[in-house]
């Protein structure tokens, strides 16, 4: 079957995913893949398959921002994928993860529209606990080959928000709030993936790469492309596809 706006065929879809925001870097991490094919560019939505040890699994683009992304994880669900994992960047809200840090999101702060369009305002976006075991494991996992410098260092754990506006307008983004309630960073579709994930009874996790400060009292100017930030989206990863991997030996098991 056919999806119409990722324009890929359910036959050809894998179980397991990692999905991204920006086409070019799924297919950066379509050349960590064996056999890797690039099945469909439509959009914002580019997708590939091939093998990471093993494991059938595809590397899907959903874009910028909620709305545009849920129907990516939906299409994904409805092709047949049932484990999703996004990376991505983030901006910090705390000193103790500046760029170049990474954080596995445990939860989402659903400060997106989309999300209140689907579910109940109480309701929870939350991450499947295999998951996100999966990708706390794979992060802390010291790499014993050519990955290894891209994999040290400290992995944050804890509560994400998702928000739609990325530059400020005349309301203020409570930022420190968020901040003072204990949410670790702030960035733009993990509440998305969640909740569509829990409605479709698919599993999801994510981890992100810190490339800022979202907070304004410890922002400085904004240079997301440093070799530390560089880095921590070469751990993300890593960490990303390991976690996959095992997820799928566990479930062959």
């Amino acid at each position: 079957m056919l999806m119409p706006i990722l324009q890929i065929h359910s036959e050809d879809m894998p179980a397991y995913a990692i999905v991204c925001g920006d086409p070019a870097r799924a297919e950066k991490i379509s050349r960590k893949l064996e056999q890797a094919r690039e099945l469909a560019f439509s959009r914002e939505y580019r997708t590939f398959v091939g093998l990471y040890e093993g494991v059938q699994m595809a590397v899907v683009s959903h874009g910028v921002g909620s709305p545009g992304a849920a129907v990516c994880f939906e299409e994904l669900i409805r092709a047949g994928v049932t484990t999703l994992i996004r990376v991505g960047t983030a901006g910090s809200y705390t000193a103790d993860y500046p760029a170049g840090s990474v954080i596995v999101s445990t939860a989402a702060v659903r400060s997106d529209g989309l999300t209140r369009q689907l579910v109940p305002d109480g309701f929870p976006a939350v991450a499947d606990i295999a998951v996100t075991q999966a990708l706390i494991e794979a992060a802390q996992e010291k790499g014993n080959n050519a990955d290894a410098a891209a994999d040290a260092g400290k992995v944050g754990v804890g509560i994400t928000v998702t928000l739609d506006a990325f530059f400020a307008g005349v309301e203020e983004i409570p930022h420190r709030k968020y901040k003072q309630a204990g949410a670790l960073a702030a960035e733009m579709e993990i509440a998305a993936l969640y909740i569509v994930s829990t409605l479709r009874g698919a599993r999801a996790g994510a981890i992100v790469a810190i490339d800022g400060f979202a907070d304004s009292d410890l922002a400085a100017e904004y240079d997301p492309h440093t070799d530390a930030v560089a880095h921590a989206v070469e751990r993300e990863i890593n960490a990303a596809l390991r976690a996959l991997a095992a997820l799928a030996r566990q479930d062959q098991a």
